[in-house]
């Protein structure tokens, strides 16, 4: 076996080379250069004696070895962050850093407020967020990249743990100046030829609205949808642009409600709410910040986020 691996490091910048596929978007990722990035990388390949990416013009892709090596690269470096954590535990510093995978709007807004609370407690601990898709929240927690993850659906999986930890409301917008801001209410056959805004397939919204309206003998199909968005944010703007009316959280609404830019349609026998989970890794060691964070997220009180009363994790 040829070459020395020296340290921690070259995994790392392995490891990210796995998650970009690209040795440029990891050095700007680790703030080095793209040549630093294939020496490192080459200095592992003559270390075991393999190839472990196949070079395709500037996008990369693991071999076989490769992808054994990065499962037990993730743990190692996974195992190194936890002795240093405990170790810094043990000498009353509460220090480190997690991930947390977000899938849901809603989400974001109840993270934030959650986050802010935890760094005032333990700012020596690093949490990044990581704005993706269910099924790569699911990947990171399963992998140990990510220590939690945020979704709102429950996870299925004999190793995650997934509790409840929010009540999100769903609710109908239109612009402010729309023609039922006069009303007080309207009925569920009113929406039948209204030009509608949907998020996209298999989001958690779209499902609440399909499942809600259904229960109401109206199938998705007998809606009027003029555009599919993948951003509950845009959804807001478009709305304020009077392309049409949809259904988002109340987080997401919450600030152009309050700001006059858009106005909630009540509907008459109609209400709608998804519950938004927390999960986390049972076969992964917790570490104290991880344990921190859990705890946390036990006892339900009510808060305000972004304007909104809600019943969130014990932050008070």
């Amino acid at each position: 076996m040829a070459g020395d691996l020296s340290d921690l490091n070259d995994l790392v910048v392995f490891l990210v080379a796995c998650e970009t596929r690209n040795f440029s978007q990891a050095g700007r990722q680790l703030n080095l250069s793209q040549p630093a990035i294939s020496q490192t990388i080459n200095n592992l390949e003559r270390h075991f004696g393999a190839s472990l990416f196949i070079r395709q013009g500037r996008t990369v892709y693991l071999t076989e070895i490769g992808l054994a090596l990065k499962s037990m690269a993730q743990e190692l470096i996974a195992s190194a962050r936890r002795m240093e954590e405990t170790i810094s535990s043990l000498q009353g510093e509460v220090m480190g850093e997690f991930e947390i995978g977000c899938s849901t709007d809603a989400g974001k807004y109840l993270l934030l407020s959650l986050i802010a609370k935890y760094k005032s407690m333990f700012p020596l601990v690093q949490v990044n967020v990581l704005l993706t898709s269910r099924s790569s929240v699911i990947k990171r927690l399963l992998s140990g990249e990510a220590g939690f993850g945020v979704s709102s659906l429950q996870v299925e999986h004999r190793d995650l743990e997934c509790k409840e930890f929010f009540s999100d409301e769903v609710i109908l917008i239109a612009a402010a100046d729309h023609r039922w801001s006069d009303y007080g209410c309207i009925y569920l056959e009113d929406l039948l030829d209204e030009p509608i805004i949907s998020r996209e397939e298999g989001s958690g919204t779209r499902e609440v609205m399909r499942t809600g309206l259904l229960e109401q003998d109206i199938t998705f199909d007998m809606l009027n949808i003029v555009m599919t968005l993948g951003n509950a944010e845009a959804i807001e703007m478009a709305v304020e642009e009077g392309i049409g009316i949809a259904f988002i959280s109340r987080l997401v609404a919450a600030r152009g409600l309050e700001l006059g830019r858009v106005i909630e349609v009540k509907i008459e026998g109609l209400e709608l709410f998804r519950k938004i989970y927390l999960a986390r890794n049972q076969r992964f060691p917790v570490t104290r910040a991880q344990g921190e964070f859990w705890d946390l997220v036990q006892k339900p009180e009510i808060e305000t986020v972004n304007g909104v009363n809600a019943a969130l994790p014990n932050i008070g």
